[in-house]
């Protein structure tokens, strides 16, 4: 079951929101700022009734008892169920897909209409005649890993097809993710605040890939002697990259226009954040960006495996020692 709440819906409405999915699917995984999924296994012989109804009671307890419309889907995976809500009208209502016959559904909409695909991942695809998940399905899958990038190719082809294995992994996401960095002394060194900005991203972006995380803005903040300067800005697109991390933090860093200023400490916090599997997979037609997301993931395994420090930037190791 996935569930799309109204757009700008207040912080505190979507908590309550979560609360009653919990009531009738307590392994219900929160899907900041607007969605969630539910687990129904189970469910509905517990209740006695099918999940279409269990779909049907949730949405009339949001509008009952907070006064909300809600848009639920449901289907035999995350893609098929998060698909279905997206294609139900505002203000809201229920839109089942059974198992057998969720192939044949998804065949027929729009590329673009797949959850997971980006609108430049749509374009992308229209600039090779695939207008619709069906004619997606049949491209052989390395066609179009090649057209999307590889991980982002090797998903949308198996969810062009009904597979997806990912199960609804109860969770409530951290609102923000936070990392900070004393300066030994009042800094004036700008070689070494920004080596210090630049293990605070390798930091940051780990942090959130560990957790299944993207965030839309980002917010640094200096310390001073006494006084403390913060800014915030929003990423393009949710990300938990460090090349997007990277390029906004050094934007808002140069927004500071520190010139002589002595630091003694940094702060680099992600906010707005949503599941990784929420945030649209865009692509450039950079394979050059493409190798770094691949270097990217081989220096988390690194990591994993050998300790935080046991690779990263050479500006940080260079500063660092």
């Amino acid at each position: 079951m996935h569930v799309r709440c109204p757009d700008r819906l207040p912080e505190e409405g979507y908590r309550q929101g979560l609360g009653l999915l919990a009531d009738l699917s307590p392994g219900g995984q929160a899907l900041p700022p607007t969605a969630a999924l539910g687990g129904l296994k189970g469910a509905p012989s517990y209740y006695g009734t099918d999940a279409h109804r269990l779909g049907e009671m949730l949405r009339i307890r949001t509008i009952s008892r907070l006064g909300i419309d809600v848009r639920v889907g449901i289907g035999p995976t995350v893609t098929v169920a998060a698909t279905a809500s997206a294609q139900i009208p505002r203000p809201g209502g229920v839109l089942t897909v059974p198992a057998d016959e969720a192939v044949d559904w998804l065949a027929g909409l729009p590329v673009k209409a797949l959850h997971g695909i980006g609108p430049r991942q749509a374009e992308a695809l229209h600039d090779y005649g695939i207008h619709t998940v069906g004619l997606l399905a049949a491209v052989p899958p390395a066609t179009v890993q090649r057209l999307l990038g590889g991980r982002a190719g090797r998903q949308a082809a198996d969810r062009a097809r009904g597979i997806d294995p990912r199960p609804v992994v109860p969770r409530a996401l951290p609102a923000t993710a936070t990392v900070h960095h004393t300066l030994p002394q009042h800094t004036l060194d700008g070689a070494t605040v920004r080596a210090a900005l630049l293990d605070l991203v390798v930091r940051l972006g780990r942090l959130l890939r560990r957790r299944g995380q993207a965030a839309r803005a980002l917010t640094l903040t200096l310390q001073f002697p006494g006084s403390t300067w913060h800014k915030t800005r929003r990423l393009a697109e949710p990300s938990g990259h460090d090349e997007d991390l990277r390029t906004l933090a050094y934007q808002l860093m140069d927004a500071a226009g520190l010139q002589r200023g002595r630091l003694t400490g940094i702060t680099l916090k992600a906010a707005d954040l949503i599941d990784a599997d929420q945030a649209a997979q865009q692509i450039s037609l950079d394979s050059a960006r493409e190798a770094r997301l691949v270097a990217e993931e081989t220096m988390d395994c690194i990591r994993d495996k050998y300790g935080p420090s046991s690779i990263g930037p050479a500006a940080v190791f260079r500063h660092a020692s």
